[in-house]
């Protein structure tokens, strides 16, 4: 059975039982009866000979509404490893992003070219670029990523940051300490820092994006005069249930630290946690259950009421990164010119497309293809989109066609060298804007 079929029918074994549902709850699970300690977490001797082990993703003294950590109880405690070493960094990236200095021009890429046969999700990571510091736990990265094999004995995790999934195409199995987690497009995943994890391949090929988050973990965002619903509903994320490896022979752990991959082989598979409770834990979204609130008077909305998940900084209400979404809804506003309006943002915008098209670009556009606005970069609607939009008749109009999101964070984004000088980089993207033609006459 190849590793796609694997992973097939482990998914085709999930139920809603096999989910846990909220956000930053308190989740609790085991794989096997009276796994879980009652009543204290760090018991002299754990159930069924198990070893107890804290992940904190957070410091211990944080408040604890934003207090991140689980208790899992494994097989092996994850101290018995042999040393790490380095390995190479491959496409991956992280900040400081010295390579080339800041672009106050429009880019635009096309999707990344199909992978060499063999390429597993980790070995096919493709940095396009970021900001901050990963040393300092201060900004975020872009990735891409396309793979064509299942990761087989090899297993990563990430201490610089969490990792935000979004496929594109092929679905997903993520494999994690604390359970399993499919990841279809049109989902997202979210992974802790520090949490352990294996990508499988549930098609053929597979491609998508990847935020990596090295700041304030994601949360979802305060609805204020919204209320008390809206946007993403807490509900709809949900967390794996305890699911076990008892696996006796050579793993390859792939750690992400301070920038740099390092790699050991254990004689086991570290992912034998049989029991776990706590918040610092895997999430999978259906991004079509977004809840989208818009103007049903006039003007379109600034687009971060479109906000799925931000990671607060030090300043109220600038986010180190948001992740925003433009899913189907309904165009109703009077006068108004519906498309996205040109602007210039303070913030940096990164913008992916998962499926069909964006109601703001005619074409050029594409999913899996990626376009990048430094701040106070001009932008808007192509010439196409805005005499198309200009003439239309105003009628209630259902926006359908299309899943596209935005990275949109604090910093510039300076683009890694692969990406400033990469075959599929888009020569002329400013040409989309030329034929915008004078109308004033006074």
């Amino acid at each position: 059975m190849s590793g796609t079929e694997q992973a097939r029918k482990m998914v085709e074994g999930l139920t809603d039982r096999s989910f846990s549902p909220g956000f930053g709850n308190e989740h609790s699970s085991e794989a096997e009866p009276g796994a879980l300690p009652q009543g204290r977490n760090s018991p002299q001797r754990a159930p069924h000979g198990l070893y107890a082990e804290q992940l904190s993703g957070s410091a211990f003294t944080e408040p604890r509404a934003h207090n991140r950590r689980s208790w899992l109880y494994r097989i092996r405690p994850s101290a018995a490893h042999p040393p790490f070493v380095r390995v190479d960094n491959g496409h991956v990236r992280s900040a400081p992003f010295t390579e080339t200095v800041p672009d106050p021009n429009r880019l635009r890429w096309n999707p990344l070219p199909e992978p060499a046969p063999g390429t597993d999700w980790l070995a096919g990571l493709w940095t396009l670029g970021g900001n901050g510091d990963v040393t300092q736990r201060t900004g975020m990265a872009v990735h891409l990523y396309h793979a064509n094999t299942s990761m087989t004995d090899r297993v990563f995790s990430d201490a610089d940051g969490e990792l935000l999934i979004v496929p594109e195409r092929g679905g997903l199995l993520l494999v994690t300490e604390l359970g399993l987690l499919p990841a279809r497009p049109g989902e997202v995943a979210l992974i802790p820092r520090g949490v352990r994890f294996r990508v499988e391949l549930l098609d053929e090929t597979a491609r998508g994006y990847v935020c990596e988050n090295y700041g304030q973990p994601f949360q979802l965002p305060d609805l204020g005069p919204i209320g008390a619903n809206g946007l993403a509903n807490a509900r709809d994320f949900l967390a794996p249930v305890a699911a076990y490896e008892d696996v006796e022979r050579p793993v390859e752990v792939v750690n992400k630290f301070c920038g740099n991959l390092w790699a050991a082989t254990y004689d086991h598979s570290p992912l034998d946690v049989v029991a776990w409770h706590g918040n610092h834990v895997p999430y999978v979204y259906d991004l079509h259950r977004f809840n989208v609130i818009g103007s049903i008077s006039y003007d379109h909305p600034d687009p971060s009421i479109f906000t799925v998940l931000t990671s607060p900084s030090d300043t109220p209400g600038l986010a180190g990164v948001d992740f925003v979404v433009f899913a189907p809804r309904w165009l109703v506003g009077e006068d108004t010119f519906r498309p996205p309006y040109f602007h210039r943002n303070v913030m940096s915008e990164y913008m992916g497309l998962i499926e069909g098209a964006y109601d703001a670009k005619a074409e050029g556009f594409v999913p899996g293809g990626g376009s990048l606005h430094n701040m106070m970069s001009a932008h808007g609607p192509d010439r196409e989109t805005f005499d198309r939009a200009s003439a239309a008749e105003l009628k209630p109009q259902k926006i359908d066609d299309g899943l596209a999101f935005m990275f949109e964070t604090r910093w510039p984004v300076t683009a890694t060298g692969q990406a400033a000088n990469a075959d599929h980089l888009q020569k002329g993207y400013d040409d989309v804007w030329q034929g915008l033609e004078r109308h004033f006459r006074p």
